[in-house]
């Protein structure tokens, strides 16, 4: 095979010739590839008055602001980082039964083991065609289009936010949108005065997918969404000796969200209720947790709130303003340092003098509230009390330079 068009050399006793074979329809089909490379490279730069676990420096995430005084050294912090930055590719590849569309994305952000570092994560890697789709995106139990047109990366405490493995099945696309998934499942528990028991060893079990969907109504004046979740956790006691100590807890999750257009400006509002469903949140901790009774772990319920206003006000500046919350009801067997409320809210205010470039200045504020169980002392060297509450502000500047590029496409 010599090139693109085939040309096959023929050998016949001393008689040479070149036949042209068309090109292959797989062929014809991948020449028609059409590839989107896409990111940004991105500085955040700012002033933490208070203080937070220093793996997240340089987010505002109420779950990591200290739960008693001085956990993390002294207050005020100058902070800067590239962590946002990004990179993706988006392909669209023509076949004869229908398109094929994939998507591969990662940024700077470490999370999990490499929390506080600027390394590789991935976001997207996906693949759709026809009414299926299937490998990382977003969970259809959450509502991308609720993110604010914010600075501070990690977003509002009280959303839906979770990308997650799955397979996906979507019979109905465009203006009404219906999509179920089997997801992958996991959760988090928090053992609290449990952990203290001697022989206590417990480990989770998942038997069976998450199962997640939505429906969605998408028109001109915005879109209005409803999604669902349930999920089965199971817990092991690993020690044969009695009492057996293993248990069960079923989540359950309803998630309402919409979007409201006003020419050029954009009202954001979600709220979600349910149980054992904090895996699936931005900013929470336990899906279960530990009680003192018959029962040793329960799913916590929740509630979390969105509600942020995206203003432009011209083709160069733009605002972003809002509030979120997110409120566990506490089981009685989690300690006094245990997470129950989380509120946040900003203001930005970002200009963009040409086409690809932004920067900006955001004011930043969370706050913190534990489970306190009248003042007990936490059980640690420090022998120390939690506090009641804890908040934190700051303020951001940040310079985004966006770049994409297509390629192929011809017919």
């Amino acid at each position: 095979m010599k090139s693109n068009f085939g040309r096959v050399l023929v050998v016949t006793g001393f008689v040479v010739a070149t036949l042209a074979i068309a090109p292959s329809a797989s062929a014809q089909e991948t020449d028609r590839t059409r590839m989107d490379i896409y990111g940004f490279a991105m500085l955040d730069m700012g002033y933490q008055t208070k203080q937070n676990d220093p793996d997240w420096f340089d987010v505002v995430r109420p779950t990591k602001l200290p739960v008693f005084e001085d956990q993390f050294g002294g207050d005020g912090h100058t902070y800067a980082g590239v962590r946002q930055s990004r990179f993706g590719v988006k392909t669209w590849t023509p076949t004869s039964k229908g398109e094929i569309k994939t998507i591969f994305e990662f940024e700077l952000f470490g999370v999990g083991p490499d929390a506080g570092q600027t390394t590789f994560r991935l976001r997207h890697a996906w693949g759709e065609f026809g009414h299926w789709g299937a490998g990382q995106s977003w969970s259809p139990f959450m509502d991308p289009d609720v993110f604010p047109n914010s600075i501070e990366y990690w977003g509002p405490s009280g959303m839906v936010f979770f990308r997650n493995v799955q397979v996906r099945w979507m019979p109905l696309q465009g203006e009404n949108e219906v999509y179920v998934a089997l997801e992958r499942p996991g959760a988090s528990g928090d053992p609290g005065v449990i952990s203290g028991t001697p022989g206590v060893t417990l480990t989770g079990r998942f038997p069976a997918p998450d199962l997640s969907g939505h429906y969605r109504r998408n028109q001109d004046w915005g879109h209005f969404q409803i999604g669902g979740i349930l999920r089965k956790m199971e817990w092991d006691d690993l020690d044969p000796a009695a009492p057996d100590l293993s248990g069960s807890a079923t989540g359950w999750g309803v998630n309402a969200s919409a979007n409201f257009k006003f020419n050029k400006d954009v009202l954001k509002l979600q709220v979600v209720v349910g149980e054992g469903i904090a895996n699936y949140m931005n900013d929470a901790t336990a899906d279960v947790g530990a009680v003192t009774g018959p029962d040793i772990g329960e799913a916590l319920p929740l509630v979390g709130v969105v509600a942020f206003y995206d203003r432009t006000w011209s083709e160069k500046w733009t605002s972003t303003f809002g509030y979120s919350m997110i409120d566990l009801d506490n089981s009685n067997g989690q300690t006094a340092d245990a997470f129950k409320k989380g509120q946040y809210a900003l203001a930005n205010l970002l200009y963009y003098p040409v086409k690809n470039l932004m920067w900006g200045g955001e004011v930043q504020w969370g706050k913190r509230e534990n489970f306190d169980d009248n003042g007990t002392t936490l059980d640690n060297f420090l022998n120390v009390v939690p506090v009641d509450s804890f908040d934190d502000l700051r303020i951001q500047f940040s310079v985004r330079y966006n770049f994409s590029k297509t390629l192929g496409g011809a017919s």
